[in-house]
Parts: C-alpha cells; sequence; structure tokens
C-alpha cells in the first residue's frame, strides 16, 4: 500500500487545528494500557512455530492475529480511535481509504459503536472485499485506479459530510490499539525474549509494539520487515 502522509489530528474536533503535540514513550503506554480493542478485538494466540524454530536452531512464535474477527490486527486501532470519539462525532460518521483489512476493521467496530460507515475503496479492490465491507454494515464508495486515488476522495468526502477521517496508521489512537500486541506477546511470554520482528506496511503495528516494547522492555530487539520492492 503507497504511504500517504496526513497531519495527525486530535479526536475532540473534525475542524481541529493541524498543530500536533509529540508524544513521549510513557504518553504511548498510557495511551496502549488503556485502549479498549477488547470491546471487539480478541487476544490472540502466541503459538510455538515449531518447524521454524528447528529450520532456524531457534526458538520462534507467531502472534495469530490472523484469528481476529477480521482476520488482522487492523481491528484494534481502527476500534480504539472509533472509541475516543465523541457521541456528536459518531452522530456524524466515520470515513476511511482502504482496499483490505483496515476497511472491515472500521466497518466492523462502526457498527458495534453504532455509526455509520463510509468506506472508500479503488475501483480495482477484489469483489470479495467490497462484500465483507457490506456485510459488516460498510458503505462502500469505489473510487480510482490506486489507494491514493481513494485515499484523496476520501479527505474530500470527510471534510463535505463533517466525517471523522480513521487513517490506518498515522494517529496516535490507531498506533495504541496496535501497541496492544506487544502487551500480549509479553504478558504470554514473560520469560527472556531476543527480537520481535513485525511486519511494515504504513508502519502503525511497528510504531505501536515498538513504543511498549522499549517503554517496558528496552533490552528487546525490535525489528521491521518489508517486501524487497516496498515503497519505503
Amino acid at each position: 500500500m503507497a504511504r500517504a502522509p496526513r497531519p495527525i489530528r486530535s479526536s475532540e474536533s473534525p475542524k481541529s487545528s493541524n498543530k500536533t503535540v509529540p508524544l513521549t514513550l510513557d504518553d504511548y503506554l498510557r495511551k496502549i494500557l488503556t485502549a479498549r480493542v477488547y470491546d471487539v478485538a480478541i487476544e490472540t494466540e502466541l503459538k510455538p512455530a515449531k518447524s521454524l524454530s528447528r529450520r532456524l536452531g531457534n526458538q520462534v512464535f507467531l502472534k495469530r492475529e490472523d484469528t481476529q474477527p477480521v482476520f488482522s490486527f487492523k481491528l484494534r486501532g481502527a476500534y480504539n480511535k472509533m472509541s475516543k470519539l465523541t457521541p456528536a462525532q459518531l452522530k456524524r460518521g466515520v470515513i476511511c481509504a482502504s482496499a483490505g483489512n483496515h476497511a472491515q476493521g472500521v466497518a466492523l467496530g462502526a457498527a458495534r459503536l453504532g455509526t455509520r460507515a463510509v468506506i472508500v475503496m479503488p475501483v480495482t479492490t477484489p469483489q470479495v472485499k467490497v462484500d465483507a465491507v457490506k456485510a459488516l454494515g460498510g458503505e462502500a464508495v469505489l473510487i480510482g485506479e490506486s489507494y491514493s486515488d481513494a485515499y484523496q476522495h476520501a479527505l474530500k468526502l470527510e471534510k463535505e459530510g463533517g466525517l471523522v477521517f480513521v487513517h490506518p496508521f498515522d494517529d496516535p489512537d490507531v498506533i495504541a490499539g496496535q501497541g496492544t500486541v506487544a502487551m500480549e506477546i509479553l504478558r504470554q511470554h514473560p520469560g527472556p525474549i531476543d527480537a520481535v520482528f513485525v511486519a511494515i506496511g504504513g508502519g502503525g503495528l511497528i510504531s505501536g509494539v515498538a513504543a511498549y516494547i522499549k517503554a517496558v522492555r528496552p533490552e528487546i530487539k525490535v525489528i521491521g520487515v518489508q517486501m524487497v520492492d516496498s515503497d519505503a
């Protein structure tokens, strides 16, 4: 997915200033510890990867976020963001741009909170993903050939309709929601850990994981993994 940088906005108002106050590691730790992800998400298994461990001559565990209700960690951040909104904001609804797991996370989270969810998706989005969003109660809007096209259109609809944009990664509350993955890992495996490897797309997951681990167990390495042909 192509990154589309955007100023991080406060949850207080969609009309608020774009000025932001940098958050400290302690700020993120507090946000992660108080994240409301378990209204919709589950604590996933940290499963020993026996075959991979034998091949590598090391002890490897897999965090099974594929067992979440929408088969991805994305639900955590999306719901945590929406759970911070005011009743007035929830009455207006939320919007996002996504062709994948974030879209379903926003749709499911919005349904649980009883708010409208507009999901802007490129026209190239597989029909099965469009159908999944609709099945969860989201309103799918198909436009543009790329994620960037959908993203720009979502920003336009956000302003026109007074909706709250739920960014897939560039938001402190989204990052905090994803950070609960690390909280579970350290609780499920309290012994020595050499490193935690994290897949990187937009960067929200590794940001939350690193924030929690470096605040609680700074000796653990956090290593990001990307595809060779990634945009970054």
